[in-house]
């Protein structure tokens, strides 16, 4: 038993430029980027953790700005928060599995 190799059999393009079709980084995809705002980054301090945990993954990492949409010097602000609210026990260093 033979396997013809049609031109459309389904696979799609076989050329290997199969990763490069959708939205993505690498400057392929042009869309919108999603910002930060000021009065968000303005209510930041390390002494208010429910704000603060929206910046932080149920892991207890960091979400990183091409996530969170803040500029460089807005997670700079939420880094040095976090640090000191886990100094001060407001938040977890890690998350402990049950």
């Amino acid at each position: 038993m033979t396997m013809r190799m049609d031109a459309d059999d389904g696979m799609g393009d076989r050329d290997g430029d199969d990763r490069r079709g959708g939205k993505g980084r690498g400057g392929m995809g042009g869309g919108k980027r999603k910002l930060l705002s000021d009065e968000v980054v303005a209510k930041i301090d390390y002494k208010n953790p429910q704000i603060l945990r929206s910046f932080v993954t149920d892991r207890g990492k960091m979400i990183p700005r091409r996530i969170s949409g803040a500029s460089a010097r807005q997670q700079r602000v939420i880094s040095t928060a976090i640090r000191r609210a886990r100094m001060l026990a407001l938040l977890p260093f890690s998350v402990t599995g049950d």
